[in-house]
């Protein structure tokens, strides 16, 4: 099977003693620049395509969120690289503010163990640079990791994977959509309440509320299940990235390896020809029924009348997926533990929750209920939601149930990235946090898919390919120069591979 490059965006919530959010913008732009680990700011735009509809179209414009537009009315937007105020690390992530909020887009990974844990050295980055912002201007900031401020915004958190172009629009959407729908159930990180469509207690999913539609390609507005922007960052003859909107921003880091290791199978299926064949005529609607049974089966409504379940939807893929025989052991242990998962939500709750956010979540807020006597109605239960998912570990509530055994065992990250990276496969993000680290005096912009480089009195550019997994071997050379023969070389052998 093909190495299937992956990546996430995760946008951070936040507050700052004494700010509002008429001031969130700039907080933001300075939150980003507080960071005191160091990187580059030069990151190229021109190559961005927001627009560009994979369904062979470009929109005149993006929708924009109401919120947002009435907060913004009046003020003078700086210009915008400026406002992003955007830095590539030296570990090839980007870190950056996404129209009020700090954003950090993981480096692009072939391993899904490797994605976890750059996702986790992510809430390490944003927590120093909002320790630093807060010493920066004598305010507490509080940093969380969530998907909604309970004031009718919601932020994301995006997934990016590498696809061929030969696949169509329609193939492509057909085979993804029902395990974006299906895959919550092991996968969402829970909310109390509903910004939409209530009463609702307790639902799977914190993004439930805000998939409107089937498919489109916006972000902020309109959001749909199946996002349509077809911006590659790469060759875009020879690629799509597949752009998912509609996930969670997870605190389990298991349940971060799963969510992406599911798209993943889906993925490979397509490849096969194989993909389960689910008509499901209204994805946002069956999207909010399975978020909105945290107590049952979920269901997913299908043409004529039909309808079936998560579980039934996601044994599909699995199914197909264990008769692929695939050399990918990853995978394969995401195959098993899904499916263990879905049998211990019936008959080993208490072992479930340990490793799915939403059941850890809601576990938590019911000992409080219970305790003081309360309604799933009642206020206080969102504030709870909302302590689950702030970063400080001396006071976030998912850091207590980590501490108290209730969820799976910590990651030793420090040890681990310093123990590990060597030994993953390095694709092109790879590549681009050792140019920043090494030779950032000859850097003169970066994209996702190239980096050019000062050399004499000459600018030379060199393209990072999405597909090939780079020798770090061949790239430990002390001359830019040889650097760039290095790089070139591995394009070269693997073009013609």
């Amino acid at each position: 099977m093909r190495p299937i490059l992956a990546g996430i965006e995760t946008e951070y919530g936040f507050t700052v003693e004494g700010r509002s959010v008429h001031d969130q913008i700039d907080d933001s732009m300075a939150f980003v620049r507080a960071f005191p680990g160091g990187g580059l700011s030069l990151w190229d735009y021109r190559y961005e395509s927001p627009r560009h509809d994979l369904r062979g179209f470009d929109v005149k414009a993006l929708a924009y969120d109401a919120i947002d537009a009435r907060f913004d009315q009046g003020r003078a937007r700086p210009p915008a690289a400026e406002e992003r105020s955007d830095r590539v690390l030296t570990n090839g992530a980007r870190f950056y503010n996404d129209h009020g909020h700090p954003e950090y887009a993981t480096p692009e990974c072939f391993s899904l163990r490797e994605l976890m844990l750059h996702d986790l050295a992510g809430e390490r980055v944003v927590l120093q640079a909002a320790r630093a912002f807060s010493e920066k201007i004598g305010r507490d900031v509080r940093v969380y990791k969530n998907n909604t401020d309970y004031h009718g915004a919601s932020y994301g958190t995006h997934e990016s994977y590498l696809v061929p172009r030969r696949h169509s629009f329609a193939a492509l959407y057909e085979a993804v959509t029902p395990l974006l729908i299906a895959r919550q159930v092991v996968c969402g990180v829970g909310k109390v309440g509903a910004e939409a469509k209530g009463p609702v207690r307790y639902q799977l999913s914190a993004r439930a509320d805000f998939m409107q539609e089937a498919y489109n390609l916006e972000t902020l507005a309109r959001r749909p299940v199946f996002n349509t922007r077809d911006e590659p960052h790469a060759d875009p003859d020879q690629w799509i990235r597949l752009h998912v909107i509609c996930g969670d921003a997870n605190l389990i880091p298991s349940a971060t390896r799963r969510k992406v290791g599911l798209v993943k199978i889906a993925l490979h299926l397509l490849d096969a020809g194989l993909a389960p064949t689910w008509r499901i005529p209204d994805p946002a609607e069956s999207f909010q029924l399975t978020s909105r049974d945290a107590d049952g089966e979920g269901r997913i409504v299908l043409e004529g009348m039909n309808w079936t379940t998560p579980r039934q939807v996601l044994e599909s893929y699995l199914d197909t997926f264990d008769g692929l025989n695939s050399g990918d052991e990853e995978l394969k242990s995401v195959a098993r533990e899904t499916r263990q998962l879905l049998e211990d939500r019936v008959t080993r709750p208490d072992e479930f929750r340990r490793h799915v956010d939403w059941a850890a979540k809601r576990w938590l807020l019911d000992q409080f209920r219970e305790a003081e006597g309360l309604s799933w109605f009642d206020p206080s239960l969102q504030s709870l939601d909302l302590a689950y998912h702030l970063l400080d570990r001396e006071e976030g509530l998912f850091f207590g149930l980590v501490e108290a055994g209730e969820v799976e065992a910590e990651i030793p990250l420090e040890d681990v990235i310093e123990r590990e990276t060597q030994a993953f496969e390095w694709g092109r993000a790879h590549v681009r946090g050792l140019a920043v680290e090494k030779f950032a005096p000859q850097i003169r912009t970066l994209t996702w898919s190239n980096i050019t480089f000062s050399v004499g009195d000459d600018l030379v550019t060199v393209p990072l390919l999405p597909d090939l997994r780079y020798d770090p071997a061949s790239l430990g050379v002390e001359s830019v120069t040889d650097f760039i023969a290095a790089i070139r070389s591995a394009n070269a052998a693997h073009e013609t591979s």
